[in-house]
């Protein structure tokens, strides 16, 4: 029997388009535009390659040389959206013109390569003009994002009508923030992820309403997760909680968590909350669902109860990525009560997505919490970080039965006093 040889060429278009829209419309395009073929040109150049382009991950200069030369300018007419870091930024938006530019997603807005992008004297001036979606992901560990106090002295931006700010690090701007938002009086839909510190009074209902929207009349949209990190010891939930309701935002929550002695966080809450990141959150917490929360880090003066994980489990189910907090020693009845490894007094926590755990900087009750398997199950779990210390104890120098099944599937195990080679645990971390 002759084998009949099909070509990738000898496929009909529409056979053609299912499989490259299997594929990153990046490669698409860098493989496909100028190879001296007509038909993969045009297929290429379709709208479903070329309306929104994500270069996040490209870090070959070659790449971005090719497309800023050759390809860029070919497919302008198509570009709506651009998902892009500040190192390339400039270097991509310059390129050509976008006529249907209108949304534009910027990751990892550091200070310092993104400081003098946002003035009147930028030669990106007149592309930021043009956009009505405007998305900022800053992961600036500097604490600060004075990169924006240049925009702040900008016109207006008549034609922004969607905003979104994410700083999943504390900082100390908030007014270059709201300097910033006040020149936006056109915005219909506004995201705000903040951790404020460095103030002396809490934002609250009153200071939303007084310093964001009183400035935005067509806002018909506002999600926000607004924490401020403040010394003090006398907060009110109630009194933060009457300052949303003042507003008319009844569908939101306060938490009022004390993470010391004197350090209160304080947070607003849109609800449902939309986003995937929660930090600083305590013992106690709105008795709702936590639908994308992903990643989860857990604080308290207090100590966290097994009570306090039945809650954690249940209000976040898609939790892949936990990090705990808290020197302090579960309570007493806690302790008596798993002190035996066949306890069944507490009914066991199941994590299904649970990939991530550190406790590091914990307590060992906690690392015993996830690992005694009467206590929890952690089918996926991979990544472990843990002391050193308090895993030799909990595990009872790696013989204890009851801690090995949570151990399994554990590839990743970050340390932070390396293991003594002579201590032989890699029958405890088959997976390794």
């Amino acid at each position: 029997m002759s084998r009949s040889n099909v070509h990738l060429l000898d496929l009909p278009n529409e056979i053609l388009l299912i499989i490259l829209r299997r594929l990153n419309n990046i490669d698409v395009l860098y493989s496909l535009l100028d190879i001296n073929n007509e038909r993969l040109g045009i297929l290429a150049q379709e709208k479903t390659f070329t309306n929104i382009l994500n270069f996040v991950y490209i870090d070959n200069i070659s790449v971005i040389d090719r497309f800023c030369i050759d390809i860029l300018p070919k497919i302008h007419h198509n570009v709506k959206y651009f998902i892009l870091e500040p190192i390339f930024m400039e270097r991509i938006l310059l390129a050509t013109v976008y006529p249907n530019l209108t949304e534009l997603k910027l990751f990892n807005f550091e200070q310092q390569i993104a400081l003098n992008f946002f003035t009147n004297e930028s030669s990106l001036r007149s592309v930021f003009q043009q956009i009505t979606n405007l998305i900022l992901i800053n992961n600036d560990k500097s604490e600060s994002i004075s990169s924006l106090k240049d925009y702040t002295r900008n016109d207006k931006l008549p034609n922004m009508k969607c905003f979104s700010l994410k700083s999943f690090f504390r900082f100390r701007q908030l007014d270059q923030i709201l300097s910033l938002l006040r020149r936006m009086s056109y915005l219909e839909n506004l995201t705000l992820y903040l951790l404020i510190e460095g103030r002396n009074r809490i934002v609250d209902g009153t200071c939303v309403q007084n310093d964001i929207l009183v400035y935005m009349p067509q806002l018909h949209s506002f999600t926000f997760y607004i924490s401020t990190y403040i010394d003090t010891r006398d907060l009110s939930r109630k009194d933060i909680q009457q300052t949303l309701i003042n507003i008319g935002r009844q569908n939101a929550t306060s938490i009022v968590n004390y993470i010391s002695v004197y350090t209160v966080v304080c947070s607003i809450v849109s609800l449902p909350f939309t986003f995937d990141y929660l930090v600083s959150l305590g013992n106690i917490f709105p008795n709702i669902v936590f639908s994308y929360v992903t990643y989860l880090q857990v604080q308290d003066f207090d100590a966290f109860r097994h009570e306090f994980f039945v809650r954690i489990a249940r209000s976040f189910p898609l939790l892949k990525y936990l990090r705990i907090f808290n020197i302090e020693s579960q309570l007493l009845a806690d302790l008596l009560t798993f002190s035996s490894d066949h306890s069944q007094s507490y009914s066991m926590v199941e994590y299904p997505h649970l990939t991530s755990l550190d406790v590091a900087y914990s307590h060992k009750d906690y690392l015993e919490q996830f690992l005694n398997e009467t206590k929890a199950y952690v089918p996926c779990l991979t990544e472990l970080t843990v002391c050193h210390r308090h895993l030799k104890i909990v595990t009872e120098n790696f013989t204890r039965e009851a801690t090995r099944r949570n151990c399994t599937q554990v590839k990743q195990l970050i340390i932070i006093q390396p293991l003594d080679h002579s201590e032989d645990h890699s029958h405890y971390f088959p997976s390794l």
